[in-house]
């Protein structure tokens, strides 16, 4: 997606080999146009997969897959790695370790959004070691919906998750692939 590169080119930061920065836009201050391109871009991908639920992980996954629903016309449901005082029964849940925060959160949904009808489609901001996205996998595998495919706004695709979801029969569609973060430099993939 050209629009989405042209933002990580002109306003990401590269961190380091594994890191890069996306918060002008992304993960801190989002830009609206640019997650409803995002949006009608997975709408066009997914829309013959008879999706019913879009399902992301807390926060930065929110505003892409928001964008998606909106388009798809089926709701989002958020996986929360807080614990609330309303959020306490009948959850689904999993463990998941993040890279950039290297810590391990469990992950919830609720019982009453997701069921064995469902058809539900993953979205997140970012695909690396795929933990992330694991985590949510086995969450809808235990409410028994099926997966229509993952979402992807920015992946790392010199990292393994790509792989290891695609080997284990999932559809993974990346909007912007990245080859490498060398010399403070973004080199995408196409």
């Amino acid at each position: 997606m050209e629009q989405l590169k042209q933002k990580i080119l002109n306003e990401g930061i590269v961190l380091s080999d594994r890191v890069l920065k996306v918060d002008a836009f992304l993960n801190h201050q989002i830009d609206p146009v640019l997650m409803q391109q995002i949006g009608q871009e997975f709408a066009r991908l997914f829309r013959d997969e008879g999706i019913t639920r879009i399902v992301t992980i807390e926060a930065s996954g929110i505003a892409p897959a928001i964008m998606a629903g909106l388009e798809l016309g089926v709701p989002v449901i958020f996986a929360r790695k807080h614990q609330s005082l309303t959020l306490t029964e009948n959850l689904l849940t999993a463990s998941v370790y993040s890279f950039t925060k290297q810590v391990e959160s469990t992950i919830a949904i609720s019982t009453r959004h997701l069921s064995a009808n469902d058809r539900v489609l993953i979205i997140d901001d970012f695909l690396a070691n795929g933990k992330a996205a694991k985590g949510l996998i086995s969450i809808i595998q235990q409410a028994g919906a099926s997966i229509a495919g993952l979402g992807i706004v920015i992946e790392k695709s010199f990292q393994v998750g790509r792989q290891e979801l695609e080997e284990a029969g999932f559809r993974v569609e990346s909007l912007a692939r990245i080859a490498a973060l060398e010399d403070g430099k973004v080199v995408f993939i196409d």
